[in-house]
């Protein structure tokens, strides 16, 4: 039912307005990290990307929110999304008419602001006008076991011999939102995307983002003889622990630093009593797939709902598309340093 529901940009520089989207996202159980205001703000803050959220009211309650951040980029052109920068989002709504209503609205937010692609990156999914995709993406999320032991033996066989090796390697773990645990994971974050092919994210982007989640965010930090070898910047939301950014230097495989790094968050999320770990999405057919598969968490296709403008094509951002190969394989061989200070300006208008 649509009696007596209104669509209105959420004010972020409105405090009592924020704070209640905010209590009514971490009160719903299909809410993410990425529905939270705070989000949002810090992607705007990190990215210079502008946040353009919208929520439904009925009857003077909430109803429903949309996160949405507008981006814009020479090389990628303009596109609304939801959420950006983020794996999750979409619409969070109490009914599917709401759902509907948020998503009309969110494409004439797109077309008044000429965008001619709009992204809905899960959530309750339109039921018409916009197309969905499922065949990019996989979802990995399980739940933690009763203890560290049982966290050990819940690791199939083979991995798990892995992950031995790596406890026995004798690495010092490290968890906190510091400020110089945030310049060593942004340096190793770099490293590892560099070494995909990607360039990467603003720093500004990570700092924000701790800074607005408080206690909601973290790193854990892996080291050998006082060398800092993986980092992982984590999420914690409703009970659930995502690990988000990943960064490792190339030792870090030999070191098996990587297996204990997740290790080490599992039983540190049982602790801060999270009861879910989501590993975060993975595109199909990848090595990143097929890792963390052999952590025994299967992996379960992510729903996209995209919609284009007549006669334009839906954006298309994924780095595995045969019209990036040529890039990708150029950027790994760009100094590490050049691709630092050029990734940045480019990663800001991926969203």
């Amino acid at each position: 039912m649509t009696a007596g529901l209104r669509i209105a940009p959420l004010r972020l520089d409105d405090a009592d307005e924020v704070a209640a989207i905010d209590a009514w996202v971490c009160a719903r159980a299909d809410s993410a990290p990425f529905h939270r205001p705070i989000w949002s703000m810090a992607v705007e803050k990190g990215t210079g990307q502008e946040a353009l959220s919208l929520v439904a009211w009925r009857s003077g309650a909430i109803a429903g929110v949309l996160p949405l951040t507008l981006v814009h980029s020479p090389l990628f052109g303009r596109a609304l999304v939801s959420s950006g920068f983020a794996v999750d989002g979409g619409i969070l709504a109490d009914d599917r008419a709401v759902a509907n209503a948020l998503a009309d609205a969110c494409w004439a937010l797109a077309e008044s602001h000429s965008c001619p692609t709009a992204e809905l990156r899960g959530g309750l999914l339109p039921d018409t006008g916009w197309a969905r995709k499922a065949d990019s993406y996989l979802g990995f999320a399980k739940a933690l076991e009763a203890d560290d032991e049982a966290q050990l033996l819940a690791v199939p066989r083979k991995h798990r011999a892995e992950l031995r090796k790596g406890l026995e390697n004798g690495l010092d773990i490290r968890i906190g939102n510091d400020v110089d645990l945030l310049d060593i994971h942004y340096r190793l974050y770099a490293e590892n995307v560099h070494r995909l092919g990607t360039p990467v994210f603003p720093k500004a982007l990570f700092a924000a983002v701790l800074h607005g989640f408080g206690d909601d965010a973290d790193i854990i930090m892996v080291s050998k003889d006082g060398e800092p070898v993986t980092t992982i910047l984590s999420l914690y939301h409703n009970g659930a622990c995502m690990p988000y950014w990943h960064g490792a230097r190339a030792v870090a495989r030999g070191l098996r630093s990587n297996e204990v790094a997740y290790y080490a968050l599992m039983n540190h999320a049982r602790a801060r009593g999270c009861t879910t770990f989501d590993f975060g999405r993975s595109k199909v057919g990848t090595g990143p797939a097929a890792w963390k598969k052999t952590w025994g968490f299967d992996g379960v296709p992510l729903t996209y709902a995209m919609r284009a403008a007549a006669g334009q094509e839906v954006r298309d951002i994924n780095p595995l598309s045969p019209q990036y190969q040529k890039k990708v394989e150029l950027w790994k061989k760009l100094p590490l340093p050049l691709a630092s200070w050029i990734g940045p300006h480019i990663a800001r208008g991926l969203g």
